[in-house]
């Protein structure tokens, strides 16, 4: 059971229903994340304009199954379960994904995707925060994807060990305030 109880059909709004709509035509039902973020439909837009986006930028074999590992290395059954399930549907072996704990040394991985998999875990580790109490379901929603936000922000850059250019300076490029 989820910490928030996602909103309804029956209670969502036009947008929404429409945002349903579409997910359970895409998935066969809609996925709770979906129902859980409804409490703050800006950034559920927000979030699935994104999440499309990088499906048609970034989308294979290799990123599914890093995305799979990530999901096992957090304990996050709902990914895992949906991950397993989109991989399923695109055709991918699924089987092995059973190893996925010994993709260090099973056969059943490649080189490349050995790499991968200890990348992904290198970057992983799990946030805990349990502040709806204080400031409601909405601004919880919107304070975790934020929080993820700068997580995938960080995470690039610091893998790509991309350093500041200076912006508090003064020495970098300023965009005119007026």
């Amino acid at each position: 059971m989820t910490r928030i109880k996602g909103v309804t059909k029956k209670d969502a709004g036009l947008l929404l229903k429409a945002v349903y709509w579409f997910a359970r035509r895409e998935f066969g039902a809609v996925p709770e994340p979906v129902t859980v973020m409804a409490h703050h439909p800006k950034v559920l837009i927000a979030s699935g304009r994104h999440e499309l986006a990088v499906k048609k930028a970034v989308h294979g074999p290799l990123f599914e199954l890093v995305v799979y590992r990530t999901a096992v290395k957090l304990g996050c059954s709902w990914c895992v379960d949906f991950g397993a399930m989109l991989m399923k549907h695109d055709g991918l072996d699924i089987e092995r994904l059973k190893h996925i704990d010994e993709y260090a040394t099973s056969p059943l991985f490649t080189d490349l995707e050995r790499k991968a998999l200890a990348y992904a875990d290198a970057m992983t580790e799990t946030p805990v925060a349990e502040l709806e109490g204080l400031m409601g379901r909405k601004q919880l929603i919107a304070l975790t994807y934020q929080i993820a936000l700068e997580n995938q922000r960080a995470r690039f850059n610091s893998a790509f060990d991309i350093k500041d250019q200076g912006f508090t300076s003064g020495d970098a490029c300023r965009v005119p305030t007026n």
